[in-house]
């Protein structure tokens, strides 16, 4: 039994040291790590996670004290969860997109309360719309394959410098805004001409109610102009988060 345990030692603790890291990925994966998934599931997926990329790493020693363990798993929780909230981002991005749609089209307070986290309609389509794409189009691969990718970049056990990884952040975040603002491009352009064709009616025709006129008029255009564009809106955005996942480390488009 001693003998079996010495053997097992060093598999055990290169599984551990991987897992802390998948873990903390796992818990941020878009479809993956949502708040309506249970944390059994998320535990499983995890594991499956780490069964797939530990013969990819290069194992590292043990810890000689406790206070090297602490600092080791802290080093990968952070690794972990840097990334995961990198991948993240891409759902606060359409999250965003699907607000300032609905606010440009008056369809703000339809079913806001329909998720876990209070969104307009649109945003709950979007969000919904965009999992259910980047699982079909395979999201657990990619992420097996950035999992595998990031320990070239961030090495088992050592910290990142605070500089590096608060410039990527602040990259990141960026372009989540620029990505939502993109997304949500046709929506604000509708809202434009609308304001804009409803002053003009206003200006020649003072009598008219052109609030009550034009409230069916942005209602309608903007049902309709997510049904043509939320195709385009999905790809785009599925094609930007396979660019993120492909070289995470890389610069932004």
């Amino acid at each position: 039994m001693a003998e079996l345990l010495t053997l097992l030692e060093l598999p055990i603790w290169h599984g551990f040291a991987v897992f802390v890291r998948v873990a903390a990925i796992t818990s941020m994966l878009p479809g993956f790590g949502e708040q309506t998934v249970s944390s059994r599931v998320k535990l499983g997926l995890a594991f499956a996670f780490t069964l797939i990329v530990s013969p990819a790493i290069q194992s590292v020693a043990i810890p000689a004290s406790f206070g090297d363990l602490s600092l080791f798993i802290l080093t990968e929780i952070l690794a972990g969860l840097a990334l995961g909230i990198g991948i993240r981002l891409f759902i606060l991005a359409l999250q965003t997109a699907g607000t300032i749609a609905a606010h440009a089209t008056s369809l703000s307070q339809v079913f806001g309360g329909a998720g876990v986290d209070p969104m307009p309609a649109m945003g709950y389509v979007l969000i919904i719309g965009g999992i259910a794409l980047a699982v079909m189009t395979g999201l657990h691969v990619k992420a097996a394959e950035l999992i595998i990718l990031s320990y070239d970049v961030m090495p088992m056990g050592r910290i990142t410098d605070g500089s590096v990884l608060s410039e990527w952040g602040v990259a990141q975040v960026a372009r989540a805004f620029t990505l939502a603002f993109t997304l949500a491009a046709p929506f604000v352009i509708l809202s434009v001409l609308y304001n804009f064709a409803l002053g003009a009616i206003n200006k020649a025709m003072p009598q008219l109610m052109v609030a009550f006129v034009g409230a069916p008029v942005i209602t309608a255009g903007g049902l309709f102009v997510l049904l043509v564009s939320a195709p385009l809106i999905l790809s785009v955005w599925v094609n930007a988060m396979d660019v993120f996942l492909a070289n995470p480390f890389g610069p932004v488009p």
